[in-house]
């Protein structure tokens, strides 16, 4: 099923497009802007079966001709631009799928839909070619250009369009979204929604993630007993988190995310709003042990840590002195 009610959050983008096709009043051209996994994709899909609908209302109804061709992704008006090259969209992909194209009139709906996704990788030339469209459209054309980066197109092609930003949607949907729709446990779709930091696509990701499980469970267990930990212990750990290069963000993110936790127990005592709720004595033990000004030392040096992968400073050598600020302050 392919919904606006299915749509998590984005209520401002919703009434937006809802309002447009029960005015009658579609744009040439709209970008939607947002994050990947934001959920641009399924915006662009919903609003495509929406406009080709048969019944005509402002919710595709699911079941006519043209929306079942549109779910099965066989829409003969509904166009998925798409490009052989991974990171470039050329301006042939635009001109063979969009301009030369677009001059034909729809086989059977009343428009014709072209979306593009990953927008913002259209060379300069592909976007001239495309604002030769956006110029002179035929009444029937709607071009939705999804980027996770706006500034990355034209000015010239952002003045021709409706340009509507995805925002972040609230962490309490985000989780009755993990647990009702997809029966994830409440303590994980906890951690899940910290780490998705609104975004419902990566939190989905991340649910159904074995190495997230494994980069979580190696993250807590190395700051639950790096107290007892002797240099050599923490030279085998550096060797152990260097497996999770590719994913060291959330490893420092997990780390930043449990002193967190600590710095909250310890203020407030309360459990309700901790991510790691289930490791409550660890975090007691940890609040218990450490000072504000320990634990905000801490997070600045993950913080640090983060910056230095960043530009490239040694590894090993970022990580070692990371671990021996936790010990010594955590």
């Amino acid at each position: 099923m392919a919904n606006f009610q299915d749509i998590i959050g984005q209520e401002q983008i919703k009434e937006h497009l809802q309002k447009a096709i029960a005015l009658k009043k579609v744009s040439h051209a709209y970008i939607l802007n947002g994050e990947k996994s934001s959920g641009k994709e399924f915006i662009a899909k919903v609003f495509a079966m929406a406009l080709q609908c048969e019944k005509g209302g402002t919710e595709p109804c699911q079941e006519c001709h043209s929306c079942k061709q549109a779910l099965s992704h066989n829409h003969p008006d509904i166009v998925y631009v798409s490009h052989e090259k991974p990171n470039t969209i050329s301006v042939d992909d635009i001109r063979e799928q969009v301009n030369s194209d677009v001059a034909i009139k729809p086989y059977s709906g009343p428009y014709k839909v072209y979306i593009i996704n990953e927008a913002e990788k259209m060379t300069p030339q592909a976007q001239n070619a495309i604002l030769k469209t956006l110029e002179e459209p035929p009444a029937y054309a709607v071009i939705l250009l999804l980027t996770a980066n706006v500034n990355a197109l034209l000015p010239t092609v952002l003045s021709r369009c409706v340009v509507l930003n995805m925002k972040p949607v609230a962490n309490e949907l985000v989780r009755d979204y993990l647990m009702k729709e997809l029966q994830v446990p409440d303590y994980k779709a906890e951690v899940c929604v910290a780490f998705a930091r609104g975004n419902v696509g990566r939190a989905k990701a991340l649910a159904s993630s074995e190495d997230f499980e494994h980069v979580k469970s190696e993250a807590l267990s190395l700051l639950k007993y790096i107290q007892e930990m002797e240099f050599y212990d923490i030279v085998a750990a550096i060797k152990k988190i260097s497996e999770y290069k590719l994913e060291i963000n959330d490893y420092l993110d997990l780390m930043a995310v449990w002193y967190r936790d600590v710095l909250l127990f310890k203020a407030t005592r309360d459990v309700n709003h901790l991510v790691f709720r289930e490791e409550l004595s660890s975090l007691r033990k940890c609040a218990q042990r450490s000072s504000y000004e320990g634990i905000e030392e801490v997070i600045r040096a993950l913080d640090t840590a983060k910056k230095r992968l960043d530009a490239n400073v040694n590894f090993d050598l970022t990580m070692e002195l990371l671990l021996l600020t936790i010990q010594e302050n955590g």
